[in-house]
Order: C-alpha cells, then sequence, then structure tokens
C-alpha cells in the first residue's frame, strides 16, 4: 500500500487511520497498538501505528480520522466465558449473541475483553446536570423533537443490524470523550488530527433536531442574551429561565421537520448553533494542538467541511488543512472550485469525492471496464485548475449500499500525479483575474437552503430554484470567463472581512441577489466605486445601493451585460479557463477541456484553438504544457491590449504559461 501511495507522489492521507474510536476507546488502542497474528503477518498486514511508521519513512503524513457524530453498536458473537470476539458484525452463527460498541464500553459489560472506562477517565464521566454517565448513547445522543434518539443513516447499511447513533458535540461528556480519540491517535503517531462531521450537531438538522438536554440549555442562554429588543416578539411572555424550544414548538404545531427554515426562532437557534460549532470545534483543536505539543510535535489539524457550507466559515480559522467531501460529486463544475478556493484563502484544501447523489457510482464502473479514463482525468486536473487539490482515491468509501470501494486504475492514476507534482510550480492561489463575483451569504441563504434542502443520502438538487449567485458563476465558467469569488458571511455567525481593498485589483465586481449588506460590505462596494471599479448587479439589490449611480444592472444569465468590459479569456471554444499569478511574475492560463465524447469515450481534441487574454502586464512568450509532458513554444501576437496565441491542440488539460525568458 505505501507502494502505490509513494507511485502517487501521496503527500498527505485523509480518512486513512483510525476511525475506531466511534466504537469504543479499547478497540481504538487495538487499532492503533493491537498484536497481529501470524498468519496475518505472513501477508503484511500490520496495526496502524506501524503503518503510520512505514508513511512517515516514504515522507507521507496521516491524518488520525474522529468521527464526531458517529456512536456505534455491533451485533457480536463471544465465546461461552466473553474472553473471545468469535465476530462482530459480519456474523457467522457461532457462540453467544450480544451487542458491542459506545454503551458496552460506557457500563463495563466486557471487563474480560477491554479495560475499564475509569482506565481512560479516572473520575468517571459526569454530564451537565452532575450525574455520572454509564451509557455514553443514551447520554450524547442527538435527539428530535419528540425526545427520540436520531441516527447516522448516511453510514448504516440496511442489510445489516448495526447501529450507528448521532452523537451531539454541544454535550460536554462528548466532548471528553472525543478528547480521548485525539489522545489515543497522536499517543500512535498521527502527524494531524482529522475531525469528521464538523458542524456537529447541525448535520442533524436534515432529521429533525437537535432537542437533547444540552443543546436546549445552550439555546436557552443564547436568549437569554440577546438585548430584549433582538428576542423575535414570539416570545413576548415566556419565561426565559425555564424556556424549552421544543416543547414550546409542539405547542404551537411546529415539528422542526416540514418548513424548517419558517419555524419560528430558526434564524436565532441557526445562529445559535453556528456559534456552538465553532465554540466546541474550537476546543478540540486547541486541545489536538495542546496534547501534540505535550509529546513535543506540532499536529496539522483539519476537519470535514463537507460542501463548505457558510456554517464552516467561521471555522477556518481554526485548521491547518481544509478538507471538503464536496456535496455533489459531478464531471464539471469549475464554478465550485471557484467557490473552494475563495473558501481555503491561504490554506491549502483537499477535495474528496462523495459517493452519494453524483457521478461516483457510474465512474467506478467505466473504469472497472478500463472505460472513463478522461473522465478520471478531468476530476483531478480540473481541481488543480481552478484553486484545489483533488484526493487519488484508494479505496475510497461507496456508502452504506453499494459493496464495493473507489479504486483508480494503477497506471492512470500515476499518470495524472506525476504531471500535478511536477508542475507545482505552474499552480498558484494568487490568480490575475479580472472579475470577482461575491457570495453573500446572507443573501443566498435562503435560496439555497430550498434547493438544497434533500437528506446526505441522495443530496439532491432542486434545479428548479433559480439561485442567482450559482447562475452567474456557471454561465461566466461555461463562456471561459477567469472569475475569483469573494465571500462575504453575515457578521454574525462568522466574521465579516470585507473591504475595498480586498474588491482593489478586480475591474468588475458582480453583486448577484445581494440584497442584504453589512456596513462594512457597503462600504466596500462605495469604496470600490470610488476608486474607478465597476459594479455589476444582478435581481435584488440591497437598498442603500440601489440609488446610486455607479450601479450596472445585469440580468443573472447574461453574459455582455454581466461583463461591460469584455471577455478577459476569449477562447471560441468550450471550456473553462482560470488565469493564475506564479511566483516568478509569469502567469499561467489553465484551461480545461469538457468536451467529452461518450461514444467515443474520450474528450474530443480541439484543434488551432485561438486565446484572447488580457494580463496585468505584457509577456514575451508563451508555452504551452500538457500531460504529456510536452511543452510547446507559442508565438504571442498583441491586438487591442490582449495576447492572441494559436493552440495547435489542447486535449483535456492544457496550461498555457505566458512568461519572459525561460520557462521553469
Amino acid at each position: 500500500m505505501v507502494d502505490d501511495l509513494v507511485d502517487f507522489r501521496a503527500t498527505v492521507l485523509v480518512w486513512a487511520s483510525m476511525g475506531g474510536g466511534s466504537l469504543s476507546l479499547p478497540y481504538l488502542e487495538q487499532e492503533a497498538f493491537g498484536p497481529v497474528d501470524a498468519r496475518s503477518r505472513f501477508y503484511g498486514f500490520v496495526n496502524d501505528a506501524e503503518f503510520i511508521a512505514a508513511c512517515h519513512e516514504r515522507g507521507i503524513k496521516v491524518l488520525g480520522i474522529v468521527f464526531e457524530a458517529q456512536g456505534w453498536e455491533f451485533p457480536v458473537e463471544l465465546s461461552e466465558d466473553e474472553d473471545e470476539v468469535l465476530a462482530i458484525n459480519e456474523l457467522r452463527g457461532v457462540g453467544k449473541r450480544d451487542w458491542m460498541g459506545l454503551r458496552e464500553f460506557s457500563s463495563n459489560r466486557y471487563p474480560k475483553l477491554w479495560k475499564p472506562v475509569e482506565h481512560y477517565f479516572p473520575e468517571g464521566l459526569v454530564n451537565s446536570d452532575g450525574e455520572p454517565v454509564t451509557d455514553l448513547i443514551d447520554e450524547c445522543v442527538v435527539r428530535d423533537i419528540h425526545g427520540e434518539p436520531c441516527h447516522a443513516h448516511w453510514v448504516e447499511c440496511p442489510d445489516r443490524e448495526h447501529q450507528c447513533y448521532y452523537m451531539d458535540r454541544n454535550n460536554p461528556v462528548w466532548r471528553e470523550y472525543l478528547k480521548a480519540v485525539i489522545r489515543i491517535q497522536l499517543d500512535a503517531g498521527a502527524d494531524g488530527i482529522q475531525l469528521d462531521e464538523a458542524e456537529l450537531p447541525m448535520g442533524a438538522f436534515q432529521y429533525g433536531a437537535c432537542f437533547c438536554k444540552d443543546c436546549m440549555k445552550g439555546f436557552r442562554a443564547y436568549l437569554q442574551e440577546l438585548r430584549p429588543s433582538a428576542v423575535d416578539v414570539a416570545l413576548d411572555g415566556v419565561d426565559l429561565a425555564t424556556f424549552h424550544y421544543g416543547e414550546w414548538l409542539l405547542e404551537q404545531g411546529y415539528d422542526f421537520k416540514e418548513g424548517r427554515e419558517s419555524t419560528p426562532l430558526f434564524g436565532d437557534y441557526y445562529a445559535f448553533q453556528c456559534r456552538a460549532i465553532k465554540t466546541y470545534f474550537g476546543e478540540l483543536a486547541d486541545y489536538a494542538r495542546e496534547y501534540g505539543r505535550s509529546l513535543g510535535r506540532e499536529i496539522i489539524l483539519s476537519g470535514n467541511f463537507f460542501n463548505l457550507e457558510p456554517m464552516y466559515l467561521a471555522l477556518a480559522d481554526d485548521v491547518d488543512l481544509v478538507i471538503t467531501e464536496m456535496r455533489n460529486t459531478t464531471y464539471q463544475q469549475p464554478e465550485w472550485y471557484r467557490y473552494v478556493a475563495a473558501f481555503a484563502g491561504d490554506k491549502d484544501v483537499v477535495v474528496v469525492e462523495n459517493p452519494y447523489g453524483g457521478v461516483v457510482p457510474e465512474l467506478i464502473e467505466l473504469l472497472a471496464e478500463g472505460k472513463g479514463h478522461d473522465l478520471f482525468r478531468l476530476s483531478l486536473f480540473e481541481a488543480a485548475a481552478f484553486g484545489a487539490n483533488m484526493s487519488v482515491p484508494y479505496g475510497s468509501w461507496m456508502g452504506s449500499v453499494i459493496e464495493d470501494s473507489f479504486y483508480a486504475p494503477h497506471g492512470l492514476a500515476t499518470e495524472i500525479q506525476a504531471f500535478l507534482a511536477d508542475h507545482e510550480h505552474l499552480v498558484a492561489r494568487s490568480t490575475a483575474n479580472e472579475v470577482a463575483v461575491v457570495y453573500s451569504v446572507e443573501s443566498t441563504r435562503e435560496l439555497i437552503g430550498k434547493a438544497d434542502a434533500s437528506d446526505n443520502t441522495t443530496n439532491l438538487r432542486d434545479e428548479s430554484v433559480v439561485v442567482p449567485y450559482r447562475v452567474v458563476t456557471k454561465t461566466l465558467a461555461d463562456a471561459a470567463v477567469p472569475f475569483d469569488v469573494v465571500i462575504w458571511p453575515d457578521g454574525v455567525t462568522a466574521p465579516d472581512r470585507a473591504t475595498a481593498e480586498a474588491l482593489a485589483r478586480y475591474s468588475t465586481v458582480v453583486l448577484p441577489d445581494v440584497h442584504a449588506l453589512t456596513e462594512a460590505q457597503l462600504q466596500a462596494v462605495r469604496g470600490h466605486l470610488d476608486g474607478g471599479g465597476t459594479v455589476v448587479a444582478t435581481d435584488r439589490v440591497a437598498e442603500r445601493l440601489s440609488s446610486h449611480e455607479g450601479i450596472r444592472a445585469a440580468r443573472h444569465d447574461d453574459l455582455d451585460e454581466l461583463l461591460p468590459h469584455g471577455r478577459q479569456v476569449d477562447t471560441g471554444a468550450a471550456l473553462s479557463s482560470n488565469l493564475q499569478q506564479l511566483a516568478d511574475g509569469s502567469y499561467a492560463l489553465h484551461l480545461v477541456n469538457y468536451d467529452y465524447d461518450r461514444s467515443a469515450d474520450a474528450v474530443r481534441v480541439l484543434d488551432d484553438v485561438v486565446l484572447r487574454v488580457r494580463l496585468p502586464k505584457d509577456r514575451a512568450q508563451a508555452t504551452l504544457v500538457t500531460p504529456d509532458g510536452v511543452r510547446t513554444p507559442l508565438a504571442p501576437d498583441r491586438d487591442a491590449g490582449a495576447h492572441v496565441v494559436r493552440l495547435p491542440a489542447l486535449g483535456v488539460y492544457g496550461i498555457v504559461v505566458f512568461h519572459d525568458g525561460d520557462l521553469a
């Protein structure tokens, strides 16, 4: 396995090591340090600590995966004396049937198999009411409005008896348990910690949760902190000292499942949970770093930020590496990657495919038949072109129904990764794009909430819901117009850092349906206009800007209206582009060709492509770099302020570098 990873030029592994803490701490220790029998050794099996050490020998970092939301219970078959596990999860019809998981660990159910809970928590576990805890699941599970425990359905296999409960990080007992998981992973040599399900418990909204005692206590305290004028008028006459949000909603006929966004106090509850995830994610992040330092090393801290929804914005400051699982894995999504790059800022980002609601099941079938190679190439090259890193699947999870895992053909993955690794100097975070599109969190929240309302086992998108931001960015991307995204948080759930200086380098700033602005955002727009910049607004316009004579109106799907200064890049072909500013002052225009011919199972090669590109500064030379390693010198002409080059041919991906002197 490590040899394969070296061939892939791997630098870091995610979702790769020691996830067993969601079953029990003794089970996690067995993963990390447990003995490996001779028969397994014969085939090269190792424990996780040994695997991590082998990765370190080859310069590969490994993150321990903390499944924060998952609390597992598995069927088990045991010896008569309960001193040997004969089968777990995959039962064989032998021995005594029982259950094994978090509940049994916290009640010391198996003293002959597992260390007692007091070994890890000498003072025991005590909840927020001061009561001792002997059932972790009953204590820490997410609960719906009726008090029923919720399950993490996306990981439960429908043809198995096992159960995965949705756990709640707002409960201090669960946080103490997760800290013990972190200790074991770092003791085993993990280079860092990846906190999965980082939005816990907000992901449980899809199940009508959470109304556990700690969420209700926290929300009550949050409301009490608000100025009286800031509390919803619906609470007039309500005693906040004893207020229980769930009971109050039920009395009025709400269940937090149907029409959730219009439920009374939902906005306040959302804001409370955003603050809670920031607080408690930060608590675990700080703890992991402190524990790492106690072992004499600095660790990498990361979290799964799923689709990088705005709820994660406040967490970005707490991580060294941004990881996103992407809600919808498709064959073409340059506009989404531009949002990812904006979210990550100056931090590295790793993108991982999602088995639900996307193309991955189809792609693995194609690859198994020796097909789909260009589609796989697109998935990795696209990410690099638009500001991210797409991970190479190596036994990647395919969800709870498909009994398979995602491997790419070794030669194909090696070919792609070798090119990307050898040409890292042609990939940069900084861009030279003239257009910026503003993603306003407050303005888009309701529409995106409606468009993406399905649960995370389907990840359906309601295309009948028009989200102007999405239409604008897709319109630009489909026309090969390079652009940056500027994210403006609401200032409540995440800090508002909007400034005119951040917009100054763009000739055009597009405001798609930006009807809600903070004071800082308003001043940023005005400052950009005062500095001679162009602002284009679509759909609803913030009232304080609507009368400003410098604002240009546009339809969200009209390319010419969106680009009053014309296209920075004109290809005359169905491409998407991103213009990056390299460290040596050169410019790298990344071009992705999505013209896949299904009958031929290949992307059509475009011949004789003429490019017109406006650059911030003139460059004397141009070179086309393609994934076969060939560098083709081009002869740039000047025409009306643009550099014009002719590409003899372009396949899936190419980089046109505008430079002076020799190309590095």
